[in-house]
């Protein structure tokens, strides 16, 4: 993106291309009255609650990250905070997939979704937003035992191996998400969002280690408790962010688990509360169970177990030979024998090929736009793997630079044709090229023939590593799975836009200390325009009782709000916990 913003901070600068295709403007401009108060009633809440609750320093660490109790924080505020600690920040369009995310973190830059939550998800919202992402992640990344973890686990997640079915079920609840938080959603079509998301989910099959992976980033990152099992501190965002879950977590009712390995067998239903949340000892801890999980991971086992995940991934990934050679590209064949060792490997469509994650000359998609197939192990009667001959070995063999050769492996596959060349990188044979070749395996199935044009070989006895993506991914141009479902951007009509007027009326006295009689004139118009409010009567009646001015109309807001709590359920702790901020102020 030609206008890219780099907000001046040095992790934002080194985004690669294929995550700059998630970041949208923040528009901080498009924030309104209403959605400054949001964000100040909930911070004011948390800051409330949380300042007993929370594992760290909640104010000093709103600070280190550029945020304040008053306003919506802007990207440059925060950048211009987080640089100072090695971090930065960059706005996205709600949900962005799980692989995209874990990158953004091993870059040490927070995705951020530009979005506010409406008021009538005050307290909890099933869609990213500004307010669990900065005011959850942003805080306590000012903790080096916690921005380490929280990178780490990017660079863990961003090679992990996702399925198509992943992808499914992203879809499925990023379409959720934005349909419960438009106002005017038809109930409908919300119940048939919800048995979608409900069916991908029943019909994931075997979790893809994104999936377990994902688990372990929720009950961490998201929904962490750390401490003792008796009295635990909480410090994942989700709960930091949600003034009704971050009280409600902590009762009994809600089972709390020592966090280990075993947490990858819990899985998660964004859109209701835990039932049970699991707590960390230290966030060395963390390390140390994510250390556990990798060496399960297919980028540190290898083998054709990973390369038959990277088949059911349908997308790009990379397989790296013993040699040291990797192979990017859409992975659709593989051949084992009956020790399960990888015989044959093969991508459809176009490929590439590296070393060390940079694309080898001549050797990028336009090259390889078909795929690219290769047979791996041991020659027949060769007691040395043939990425570990010399020229002069090689020549022993009969591989010899312009020379016809056959290579006959163990598993049947023969290769024969004239090489032309070969490359080595770090002593290691990695590829040989051939002329007029022809691969096929004892029963005679053509895997390459002459017409196809010049061969190339890859060279290695096993595959070693396979992950997720390309290995060069800007050469490769990889292009992101940036969803066609837009989030919902709300157009106000003129009761709404005068709405938003109160507020900005209302703020503007808190602010600037007037004489509180505008006030007066706001109240009688929410009184007669807008019974549904229950907010800018709230910051009213704070200012009053904070100015001991206007008794009367402060005695019957008081009474109206009371009234509106004992009536309307669904505002009842809202109402009682701003009563409770209006009698125990917060000061920053």
């Amino acid at each position: 993106m030609s206008d890219f913003n780099d907000f001046n901070n040095p992790q934002v600068a080194r985004l690669p291309k294929h995550l700059k295709q998630f970041i949208v403007a923040q528009h901080y401009e498009h924030y309104t009255p209403v959605d400054h108060a949001v964000w100040r009633y909930v911070m004011r809440q948390n800051y409330s609650y949380l300042k007993n609750a929370a594992y760290y320093p909640y104010i000093p660490g709103l600070q280190k990250a550029g945020l304040t109790i008053e306003k919506v924080p802007s990207l440059q505020e925060m950048n211009d905070a987080l640089g100072k600690i090695g971090w930065g920040a960059v706005t996205v369009d709600g949900f962005i997939p799980p692989v995209a995310f874990m990158e953004y973190q091993a870059y040490r830059v927070l995705v951020i979704a530009a979005d506010i939550r409406q008021i009538n998800h005050i307290e909890y919202t099933p869609a990213p937003d500004i307010i669990h992402e900065s005011a959850g992640h942003a805080p306590i990344i000012g903790d080096t035992d916690y921005n380490k973890y929280l990178s780490y686990f990017g660079s863990i997640g961003a090679k992990a191996i996702f399925s198509s079915k992943d992808f499914e079920l992203y879809e499925a609840i990023r379409h959720l998400s934005i349909l419960k938080e438009m106002p005017d959603a038809d109930p409908a079509e919300i119940s048939k969002a919800e048995k979608k998301v409900a069916f991908c989910q029943e019909n994931l099959g075997e979790p893809s280690e994104m999936a377990l992976l994902s688990r372990l980033h929720w009950w961490t990152v998201e929904y962490g408790l750390i401490g003792s099992l008796e009295d635990p501190k909480i410090y994942g965002a989700g709960l930091l962010s949600s003034i009704g879950e971050s009280a409600s977590c902590m009762k009994p009712e809600v089972k709390k688990i020592l966090y280990t390995i075993d947490a990858v067998n819990y899985s998660y239903d964004i859109t209701k509360p835990q039932p049970q949340l699991f707590v960390t000892p230290t966030f060395q801890n963390l390390i140390d169970v994510l250390e556990q999980f990798a060496d399960t991971m297919s980028f540190r086992r290898g083998g054709t177990e990973s390369v038959l995940k990277a088949i059911e991934c349908k997308n790009p990934c990379t397989a790296v030979f013993s040699s040291g050679l990797q192979l990017s590209g859409v992975f659709t064949d593989v051949g084992f024998d009956q020790e399960h060792q990888t015989t044959f490997i093969k991508t459809s469509g176009p490929s590439a090929l590296a070393y060390h994650n940079e694309q080898l000359a001549g050797h990028g998609k336009d090259y390889h736009q078909h795929g690219f197939s290769s047979p791996l192990g041991k020659l027949k009667d060769s007691q040395r793997a043939l990425e570990n001959l010399n020229d002069a070995e090689l020549n022993e063999l009969g591989i010899a630079k312009g020379k016809e050769v056959q290579l006959s492996f163990e598993s049947g596959i023969c290769v024969s044709g004239k090489v032309e060349n070969w490359l080595r990188k770090e002593d290691k044979l990695i590829l040989i090229t051939f002329n007029d070749c022809t691969v096929k395996d004892e029963e005679d199935r053509i895997y390459f023939e002459p017409s196809w044009g010049i061969y190339d070989m890859a060279v290695g006895e096993k595959i070693i590593s396979v992950f997720n993506g390309a290995a060069d991914k800007d050469a490769f141009e990889e292009i992101a799975m940036v969803s066609k479902t837009n989030t919902y951007h709300a157009v106000y009509d003129e009761q709404t836009l005068q709405y938003h007027q109160l507020f900005k009326t209302v703020r503007y006295c808190r602010e600037n200390g007037n004489e509180p009689d505008q006030l007066i004139a706001v109240w009688d118009t929410l009184r007669k325009n807008h019974r549904e409010d229950w907010l800018c009567a709230m910051e009213i009646l704070e200012i009053l009782e904070n100015r001991g001015a206007l008794p009367e109309l402060a005695k019957e807001i008081s009474i109206y709000l009371e009234l509106k709590a004992a009536a309307e359920p669904e505002f009842t702790k809202l109402i009682n916990d701003g009563f409770y901020l209006i009698k125990h102020p917060v000061s920053a």
